[in-house]
């Protein structure tokens, strides 16, 4: 994907999501090709099964899908440097973890006002280590 997008040479990101972005279905330029944005997206959504800490980004990137936009697509690119930056994470299992099934749960009604829809996220652990 970095080389897909020509990011090869673009300045690694720290952080999955920039800060106090707010992405809007109404504000920006529509995209001319949004198929490249669509499988961009699609593939993030594939690679999210097992990179955790781009989960919140991607709920958030796909939900443009039908009408993409050059702030949605900025925001993607975003991700990809971030990954870029941070190849070496992953899913961390200790030999020593217990089998215990824990679950957080939390919701936000009408958080988005363009779309008025409420979001909730959760996160399960299996002993410590995050499973989803």
């Amino acid at each position: 994907m970095i080389f897909d997008t020509g990011s090869q040479h673009a300045k690694e990101m720290h952080l999955s999501f920039s800060i106090g972005v707010k992405l809007n279905k109404d504000k920006g330029k529509v995209l001319p090709n949004p198929n490249q944005y669509r499988r961009l997206v699609g593939r993030l959504l594939y690679l999210r099964l097992t990179r955790l800490d781009i989960t919140y980004s991607m709920q958030q990137l796909s939900q443009y899908m039908q009408v993409p936009q050059k702030p949605h697509l900025d925001a993607t690119l975003h991700v990809i440097r971030y990954l870029k930056g941070n190849s070496r994470k992953g899913l961390f299992f200790p030999t020593n973890n217990s089998f215990q099934v824990s679950t957080y749960c939390d919701s936000n009604w009408a958080a988005y006002p363009s779309f008025r829809k409420s979001l909730t996220r959760f996160c399960i652990f299996l002993g410590s280590s995050l499973i989803s």
